[in-house]
């Protein structure tokens, strides 16, 4: 089955139409509005003038960021394991083994496999998606998702395949044929991203999606000519042409494909509204390369929710309220002058000392300056106000006890406090989880139908090596992704100190197991510290 332009940007505007529907503003429209009230741009559009303050008192932001950082404070180990493979402790001591003895003496995996070889791949994989994170910039593509979803209600994170990447490695012993490609990974606005069902939650199960994208046209006639579609190029044209920046909407639609046997496969094609950037093809993974958090779930839709929407009108109450006590305090502090222009001959300021010239007789002089005296605030005003904002942060889950706002006297009980109000939150760390399981599967599912032969990067106890991979040998496994708060994050890095120290001291361990088990990032050159230690024979492990 293909589709051409016509067809593709059909379904696109039927997807604008849709959610241009949802809420009372639509997506598009309330997604902007919650930006605004997110960065501090609060006032907008209100026609309040310039001649006096207006406050903001940001507890959209306040909450956003608790919520947020709370969520990526943790560490997170993920764990790969195979469907039908068993996982015991003796296949564990087998599989500790093994990784010891190739991280020395490499070896190609050949023949029948087994067990024990599954095991191992599974705990490499481990290893290997801490690298992929590391190298794709996986903290800032789950800061930005974050944000995303915090604003519009939802994030979608892309991951797609790269040819261009150059990784170092070679497919020869001569270091003459370079091997190139690998996975790269971008956070995409929902207001880009569309479901073919909207009604359906799992992306998995979406008829086809589409991606749009704004781009260069210059940039975008490169990419048809790369892929062969030369003669497309003279219908690439700009969405606007009074547009000086020359832009052009390309959609990309991904889409699945079923044979006799009930097996599917995923093809992808990309279009202007007038031409083919690059003809169907097949992306090479079983999976949507997509994965989806949403902030707030909606019942039987694919988009989700944002609680900035429901925020907006606590916000502009305590903006007002604020900036209306700032506007009596400075009309008490500085009120408003009558002077009468007929005994006052010279020009009236505010400077302190100044000689004002009156004409007249004393009853002249008495009426020639007046105060006009502002209305008091009732006495409950300045009451309500702080009530109102603690209230909104407490009911939004970032209360006092959360956000550190409380008095430091009884250490045991603050920290009951901050656990009971992270109670809610074990909400959307779920969803968080499941979201980065869904991306570390489909990241898994590059790495074997992607990678052929080649060797991926290992970083252990010991040390950083290479193990031979065949992705072939594994495309029947069905694998499994369990993401879950690291060992390491349970305890702070001064407990550990402590601990360790102790075991020190009682000769419990030696010093190359201390130096092992070091927070992170404690000593520099650590495994070089730790080489030394074995060269002198001064390790007694």
């Amino acid at each position: 089955m293909n589709y051409n332009p016509q067809q593709i940007f059909e379904e696109y505007r039927k997807g604008v139409v849709f959610k241009s529907s949802i809420g009372t503003k639509g997506l598009y429209e309330q997604s902007r509005v919650n930006e605004r009230f997110f960065v501090g741009d609060q006032w907008y559009g209100s026609k309040c003038g310039n001649d006096r303050p207006l406050v903001r008192h940001n507890i959209i932001k306040r909450i956003g960021d608790y919520k947020m950082s709370a969520i990526l404070s943790n560490r997170i180990d993920i764990n790969y394991s195979a469907e039908g493979v068993p996982n015991t402790l003796n296949v564990i001591k087998n599989v500790k083994s093994a990784r010891k003895s190739l991280s020395q003496n490499p070896i190609s995996f050949v023949g029948e496999r087994d067990d024990n070889e599954v095991s191992l791949m599974m705990s490499a994989l481990n290893d290997y998606q801490k690298v992929t994170a590391e190298r794709v910039n996986f903290d800032s593509i789950a800061e930005q998702a974050l944000r995303e979803a915090y604003i519009s209600g939802t994030a979608v994170v892309y991951t797609y395949w790269n040819p261009n990447i150059s990784t170092g490695l070679y497919a020869d012993d001569g270091r003459t044929t370079a091997i190139k490609g690998d996975i790269e990974c971008e956070t995409l606005s929902i207001e880009n991203v569309y479901f073919g069902d909207p009604y359906i939650t799992d992306i998995q199960q979406q008829p086809f999606i589409i991606i749009a994208t704004r781009s260069d046209i210059d940039s975008v006639k490169r990419e048809a000519v790369l892929y062969g579609q030369n003669h497309e190029v003279e219908h690439i044209k700009p969405d606007n042409f009074s547009d000086e920046n020359k832009k052009v909407t390309v959609l990309t639609r991904l889409w699945k494909e079923w044979d006799e046997f009930g097996n599917y496969r995923i093809f992808a094609k990309k279009v202007t509204d007038g031409a083919v950037i690059r003809e169907k093809w097949d992306i090479g993974v079983r999976l949507y390369p997509l994965a989806q958090f949403c902030w707030e779930r909606r019942k039987n839709s694919a988009y989700g929710d944002s609680e900035i929407t429901y925020l907006i009108p606590n916000q502009i109450a305590i903006n007002r309220m604020i900036t209306s006590g700032v506007w009596s305090t400075m009309s008490t502090g500085m009120p408003a002058m009558v002077v009468n222009g007929d005994v006052v001959a010279g020009e009236i300021t505010n400077d302190p000392g100044q000689i004002i010239k009156v004409f007249g007789s004393g009853e002249d002089v008495a009426n020639a300056i007046k105060y006009v005296t502002p209305p008091d605030n009732s006495a409950n005003f300045y009451g309500v106000i702080e009530p109102f904002i603690n209230n909104t942060l407490a009911q939004n889950g970032a209360g006092a006890a959360a956000l550190g706002d409380v008095d430091p006297n009884n250490t045991s009980a603050i920290i009951e406090l901050k656990n009971a109000a992270r109670m809610p939150l074990q909400l959307f760390e779920r969803r968080y989880f499941t979201f980065l399981e869904e991306i570390s599967r489909i990241w898994a599912e590059f790495w074997i139908t992607q990678y052929g032969n080649r060797k991926i990067k290992i970083t252990d106890e010991n040390g950083t090596w290479y193990l031979d991979f065949n992705g072939d040998r594994y495309k029947d496994i069905i694998i499994s992704v369990k993401a879950q708060i690291s060992a390491k994050n349970k305890v702070s890095d001064e407990r550990t100190y402590e601990i360790l120290e102790k075991l020190l001291d009682k000769g419990v361990i030696t010093p190359k197991q201390y130096l092992k088990w070091l927070p992170d990032g404690s000593v520099s050159e650590v495994s070089r510290l730790i080489s030394e230690l074995e060269d002198i024979n001064y390790d007694r492990a």
